[in-house]
This record gives structure tokens, C-alpha cells and sequence, in this order.
């Protein structure tokens, strides 16, 4: 069974047993999360498929939180010629690893 879920403002296509990386969810390391916004649901050949306005009623993704853990970090510079301006930060995004347990 695959589905279409959304979570952190961004849209996934997942399977049972899944594994995945998302925007940081409140949730600890261990503990299942449940996902109720689930776009799409089709069987793994391609019948079957429910498409939802936005949302299909009475769906859900059942996942397990395996790890919470930040990004590899980035720099962004910041640099104009001439007036020997220069500035670098630093960014690690937060995310959570789940792996996706029942699609219903």
C-alpha cells in the first residue's frame, strides 16, 4: 500500500516500512506518531486509489520515531566586492528519522 502524507509543510511518498527523514516532530525517540493528513492511498500495483480534498477522511499513518538528530551543517556567506564586507553563519536543520509502521 503506498500513500501521500504531509508533515512540516512538505509531501511524501511513503510504504510500509519506510524509512525517512522529516522536519523535527515533538515527539521523543521510541515513541510511534500518527499522521491524519494523508493526500493519496493506492494499492502497490496501482489500483485502488483514493484521492482526498484535501485530505481523505478516516486515514492514518502509524510511524515509529527512531532518532532525533540535526543536518550536516551549512554556510551561507554574505560578501560585496569592493567595501571588504564579509559575513558567514552557520545553519544545522533539525529532523526526526521515522519509519513507517501501518498504512490505514
Amino acid at each position: 500500500m503506498l500513500a501521500v502524507i504531509e508533515t512540516g509543510g512538505k509531501q511524501y511518498l511513503v510504504k510500509t516500512g519506510d524509512t525517512l527523514k522529516v522536519e523535527k516532530l515533538p515527539a521523543e525517540a521510541g515513541t510511534d506518531v500518527i499522521f491524519d493528513k494523508v493526500l493519496l492511498l493506492a494499492a502497490d500495483d496501482g489500483s485502488d486509489v483514493k484521492i482526498g480534498t484535501p485530505y481523505l477522511a478516516g486515514a492514518s499513518i502509524t510511524a515509529k520515531v527512531e532518532q532525533q538528530g540535526r543536518a550536516k551543517k551549512i554556510r551561507v556567506v554574505k560578501f560585496k566586492r569592493k567595501v571588504r564586507y564579509k559575513r558567514v553563519h552557520g545553519h544545522r536543520q533539525a529532523f526526526t528519522k521515522i519509519k513507517i509502521e501501518k498504512i490505514a
